[in-house]
C-alpha cells in the first residue's frame, strides 16, 4: 500500500517527511482476566482482584479465555483483516517487578489476527488508508508506585494479566494529524464492536508511536525511536511533532539517531530518553509450553462476523443515501455510537424524514452538541432528550414555529423540560402566517423610515434590514419567508 502524502517538516536544509507507525494496546471488554477468572474492574483495593495465576504461585497453569479470543477476532473482522484459524502464544521475556513470571504471555510470529485497513478522513476531505500489521493477545502487566514511600516502590497486580490487544500498524502515517486521525477512528471502531471501552484516562487505550525522519522521495526509512504509553490523542500530535523535530535538528547538526525508547513529557513538550530499544532477538521469544496452538473454525469466524453491529463507515454511508447527509455532517453523527445513536432515535421519532431529516442532524450537530460542549456534558446526559429535539424539528418543518423560536424554546427544554409542542401551545410561540396581519407590520415599517426604502430600492440587499425589523416587531413570529415575499413585492425589488 502506497502512503498518503502528509505535511512536510521544514529543517535548516529544507523538507523531511516524517514517518510514523503506531503500536495500539486496547484492553480487551472482558470481565475476567486473558488466563484467569480474576476481575477485570477498575478501581478496586490495591491486589484485591488478583488471582494464584496472576502471581505466578508454583503449579498454577493459564487457561484461555474464549471471550477475549471472540472480542479479538470481532476486531479484526471490524479492521478487514486477515483471521488466523491457527495462532500460537509465546513467551517474551524481559524481568520487571511488575510481570511476576518473569515473562510475559503474547503472541509473536502466528497472531491471531493478520494484515487489515483503517480509513481515516483528514481535513480539506481528503482521506488515508493505514495498514494494519497484526493484533495479537497479550497479558498486561502490573503497575509500579512510586510516589506512596520515600524509600520504597509498591506494587499493584490488579491489572496484571488483564487481556490486551496490541494493534500494530504498517508505517504508513505522515504527519501528527494522520496519526491523531487514526487513533481517533480507530478507537471508534473498538467503541462500536464493544471490543474496548476506549478509556484512554483510565488507560484502557494507550499507544507507543514509532517515529523517525527521511528527505522526501521515498528512500530507506530513517532510524527510528519508540515513544512509549501515550495516553490522550492530542498528545500523541504533539509528540510525534516534537520528536520529528528533535531529529531533524541532531541529523542536520551531524549528529546521528540512536534507535531507543523515549517517553513523551507533555509539560515539557518535548520527548526523553528511556532506555536502547529493545529488538525481537532481546526478548528470546518461544512458544509458551503450558499453552496449545489457539485453533477455531471458519464457522466460528462466520458466526461472530455475522453478528457484527453495523461500524461508522457502513453507518456514515447510509446517512448519506437515505437522509441525504453531507459527508461532513454524516462524519460527526457517526465519530462516537452514542451520538450516532441518539441521532437515529431522533429520526425514529420524525414522521416525516425526507422532509426533517437534515434539519434534524443540523440541530443535532449545532444546536445540542455545540450546547453539550460548552457545559462539558456527554451526550448520555443530555437534558434534552432525542424525542424532545425531534418535536422541535418536527415543529420547525411544518412551519408551526421558525428557526429563532425554535432556539428559544429549545432553552426552555434544556432549562425546564416538557413536552415542545405543548410549551408552544401554553406560551403562545407559533409562527405568525397570517399574510394580512404580516403585511400590516411591514407596511407600517416602510411608512416610518422613507429613507430607507430609497436605499434598498438602490441596493437590494439592504432590504435584510426591513426583515430584521418586521421580525422584531412581531417578536420573532413572523413566517421569515412571507416577510421576504411580501417586502419584495412592496419595495419593488
Amino acid at each position: 500500500m502506497t502512503a498518503t502524502s502528509g505535511k512536510l517538516m521544514k529543517g535548516a536544509t529544507g523538507d523531511w517527511e516524517v514517518v510514523i507507525g503506531m503500536e495500539i494496546h486496547a484492553q480487551v471488554t472482558s470481565k475476567s482476566k486473558l488466563f484467569s477468572g480474576a476481575s477485570t474492574a477498575f478501581g478496586g483495593d490495591p491486589n484485591s482482584h488478583v488471582s494464584l495465576v496472576d502471581v505466578a504461585m508454583p503449579g498454577m497453569l493459564p487457561v484461555i479465555n474464549e471471550e477475549c479470543v471472540r472480542q479479538a477476532v470481532r476486531t479484526g473482522l471490524g479492521l478487514n483483516a486477515k483471521i488466523n484459524l491457527r495462532s500460537v502464544f509465546d513467551r517474551k521475556n524481559y524481568f520487571y517487578p511488575d510481570l511476576p513470571q518473569g515473562y510475559q504471555i503474547s503472541q509473536y510470529k502466528d497472531p491471531i489476527v493478520g494484515e487489515g485497513e483503517v480509513a481515516v478522513e483528514l481535513d480539506g476531505g481528503k482521506t488515508a488508508t493505514i495498514g494494519i500489521e497484526r493484533l495479537h493477545l497479550e497479558q498486561d502487566p502490573g503497575k509500579m508506585l512510586h510516589d506512596q514511600s520515600p524509600s520504597l516502590s509498591y506494587i499493584d497486580f490488579n491489572r496484571c494479566g488483564v487481556a490486551l490487544m496490541e494493534i500494530v500498524s504498517k508505517p504508513d502515517i505522515r504527519d501528527a494529524e494522520q496519526a491523531k486521525a487514526y487513533v481517533t477512528k480507530l478507537r471508534s471502531i473498538l467503541r462500536y464492536l464493544g471490543t474496548c471501552d476506549g478509556d484512554m484516562e483510565k488507560g484502557s487505550l494507550r499507544a507507543d508511536v514509532n517515529v523517525s525522519v527521511r528527505k522526501p522521495g521515498g528512500g530507506p526509512l530513517g532510524t527510528r525511536c519508540e515513544i512509549k504509553n501515550i495516553n490522550s490523542i492530542n498528545f500523541i500530535g504533539q509528540a510525534v511533532e516534537a520528536e520529528a523535530r528533535r531529529q531533524i535538528e541532531i541529523i542536520e547538526d551531524g549528529g546521528a539517531i540512536e534507535q531507543e525508547t523515549r517517553r513523551f513529557d507533555p509539560d515539557k513538550g518535548e520527548t526523553r530518553s528511556m532506555r536502547s530499544k529493545e529488538e525481537a532477538h532481546d526478548y528470546r521469544y518461544f512458544p509458551d509450553p503450558d499453552l496449545l496452538p489457539l485453533e477455531f473454525s471458519q464457522a466460528f469466524v462466520d458466526e461472530l462476523k455475522a453478528a457484527l453491529p453495523e461500524l461508522p463507515d457502513q453507518k456514515k454511508a447510509r446517512f448519506i443515501a437515505d437522509v441525504g447527509l453531507s459527508p461532513y455532517d454524516a462524519s460527526v453523527l457517526v465519530a462516537e455510537r452514542e451520538s450516532a445513536a441518539f441521532y437515529e432515535s431522533v429520526l425514529e421519532a420524525l414522521s416525516d424524514r425526507a422532509r426533517d431529516g437534515k434539519l434534524a442532524a443540523n440541530w443535532v450537530i449545532n444546536e445540542l452538541f455545540g450546547r453539550l460542549n460548552k457545559e462539558g456534558r456527554d451526550i448520555a446526559s443530555s437534558p434534552v432528550s432525542a424525542s424532545q429535539l425531534a418535536a422541535i424539528v418536527a415543529l420547525i418543518g411544518d412551519g408551526t414555529i421558525s428557526g429563532k423560536i425554535a432556539k428559544d424554546l429549545f432553552e426552555i427544554v434544556w432549562s425546564e423540560g416538557g413536552d415542545p409542542r405543548e410549551l408552544v401551545e401554553s406560551r403562545g410561540m407559533k409562527q405568525v402566517t397570517d399574510l394580512g396581519a404580516i403585511e400590516k407590520v411591514v407596511d407600517e415599517i416602510i411608512a416610518a423610515n422613507p429613507d430607507k426604502v430609497a436605499q434598498a430600492k438602490a441596493k437590494p440587499q439592504l432590504a435584510g434590514w426591513f426583515v430584521g425589523q418586521v421580525m422584531k416587531s412581531s417578536g420573532g413570529k413572523a413566517n421569515p419567508q412571507a416577510v421576504n415575499d411580501i417586502l419584495k413585492s412592496k419595495l419593488g425589488i
